[in-house]
């Protein structure tokens, strides 16, 4: 299997390569601004140069986990959340159906308004954020213009990535540093590690599926409660961590508290394990040493 991987220095993306390197399959890997082994420049902006790097990878799968993920900032930049949310992965995917190959697209549980999780794949989206709603606008336009289109939905992920930017590496550096640290004790959600991430879908996409799937740790539980646990995990202080609820915090787009997804149809269909927050934060812990 040839796959090109737009995002390939994210962790995510990074994740995915090294999964389908270790499959035998053969990548390539494009980057926005932080370059990663092997990859070439992409501007998920530019749709001339999206269609350029398609038509030239020769791809049986294109995966897209590039995009904007900062919440606030797509809440005050709606027009570029769109651009790079929807508009440009439909662009990769229009391209990749022109060769008849298929499209993973990531999206998240912000597509739902956290009222009534955890969620599955069948319940009817309601974002309430900037975000959100780009993201579900991206999961309908790439499944209407791509008929080998999946959509993979998951939700706080994790592990070592090359970057160091997620929520367990700033938490780790703050606590570290004796910072004191804010952290939701009403947002509910699945932490996901990033190795099971993208072991799964490169096992779906090896299977030619297609639809939506979600695609998250199998325990909902909230992010205080995460935090302490990654401080347990790598045997640090928790003292640091404050309590506190979402709406004291200031933010600019609403989260959704309870929320969560529902993996049982993954864990159905799928021979790869979706590890829990311990047991994830443990490989973590693991892989950094």
């Amino acid at each position: 299997m040839r796959a090109l991987v737009i995002g390939a220095s994210g962790q995510v993306g990074a994740a995915l390569v090294a999964r389908l390197r270790a499959r035998g399959h053969v990548v390539v890997g494009t980057h926005a601004r932080v370059p990663g082994p092997d990859t070439r420049p992409l501007d998920l902006a530019d749709p001339a140069a999206v269609e350029r790097v398609v038509a030239e990878s020769e791809p049986d799968w294109v995966l897209c986990p590039a995009g904007l993920t900062l919440v606030d900032y797509c809440e005050d930049h709606p027009d570029e959340a769109l651009l790079l949310n929807c508009e440009g992965p439909a662009v990769a995917a229009r391209a990749a159906a022109k060769r008849e190959a298929g499209f993973v697209f990531f999206s998240s549980e912000y597509v739902f308004d956290g009222v009534a999780g955890p969620y599955a794949e069948d319940d009817a989206p309601n974002p309430r954020s900037v975000y959100g709603r780009s993201k579900l606008e991206g999961e309908r336009l790439v499944q209407a213009v791509n008929p080998r289109a999946l959509v993979v939905r998951t939700t706080v992920v994790y592990g070592p990535e090359p970057q160091g930017k997620n929520f367990v590496y700033q938490l780790l550096r703050r606590v570290r540093r004796g910072e004191p640290m804010r952290v939701p004790a009403d947002q509910r959600s699945s932490p996901t590690y990033n190795a099971d991430l993208a072991a799964a879908v490169v096992e779906l996409c090896e299977r030619a599926l297609c639809g939506v799937i979600h695609v998250a740790g199998p325990e909902v539980l909230d992010r205080y409660a995460f935090a302490r646990l990654a401080c347990e995990v790598f045997e640090l202080d928790p003292g640091v961590l404050i309590a506190t609820r979402t709406a004291e915090l200031g933010q600019r787009a609403p989260r959704p508290l309870a929320a969560g997804l529902r993996v049982d149809r993954a864990r159905a269909m799928l021979a790869t394990r979706l590890r829990g927050p311990r047991e994830g934060l443990e490989a973590m812990r693991r892989a950094l040493n």
